[in-house]
């Protein structure tokens, strides 16, 4: 279980664990908290009150001391699974959904003729049209892109880099998402 840290201007900095989490409380560094609570953390007794330590742990927090950044500055890192995810697991050029395992990383201005492994340069293939397509430009093989690439924002690639968000979590992220992503259902 991750839990989502956020700047405090609110911009997702990372996942982290609940040990990670009990560090900021302890620091007091957590401004503010979201979501729900998920898990309690207790300590040794106070030997003057008797009192026992405890620490709760929101599911998204808020930070101190952030360094402030501006969003449009990041870029997200590619990944196979990120992208995978980004395209919904949909081939770019038949339009069948299939399994990652799969799948394949394709380069639309292939690397043969110098295009980029970057975000805007690749899409999602099936093996067959991968292997179809080949070291060809889509022009170039008679196979039209049936979707555009495109750079996810900072809040689409909190969603890509975690499986296992959680429900509050996940609504969030989902609020700061723009209208046009791919990842909205």
């Amino acid at each position: 279980m991750k839990v989502l840290k956020l700047s405090s201007q609110g911009l997702p900095q990372s996942w982290i664990s609940l040990e990670e989490a009990v560090l900021h409380y302890a620091a007091a560094e957590v401004r503010w908290e979201a979501g729900g609570e998920i898990a309690v953390f207790r300590g040794g007794h106070n030997a003057v009150t008797g009192e026992q330590s405890v620490v709760r742990i929101n599911s998204i927090i808020g930070t101190r001391g952030a360094p402030r950044i501006n969003p449009f500055d990041l870029k997200p890192s590619l990944t196979n699974d990120k992208l995978f995810a980004r395209d919904r697991n949909l081939c770019a050029y038949c339009g069948s959904a299939f399994h990652e395992a799969e799948l394949t990383r394709e380069h639309i201005r292939p690397q043969a003729q110098g295009g980029p492994d970057t975000w805007m340069n690749v899409v999602t293939a099936c093996r067959a049209c991968n292997h179809r397509k080949s070291d060809r430009t889509p022009e170039q093989a008679h196979m039209p892109l049936l979707y555009a690439p495109y750079v996810p924002s900072l809040w689409e690639d909190f969603i890509l880099r975690n499986r296992r968000i959680l429900a509050d979590q996940m609504e969030f992220l989902m609020a700061h998402l723009p209208r046009s992503s791919r990842l909205h259902a």
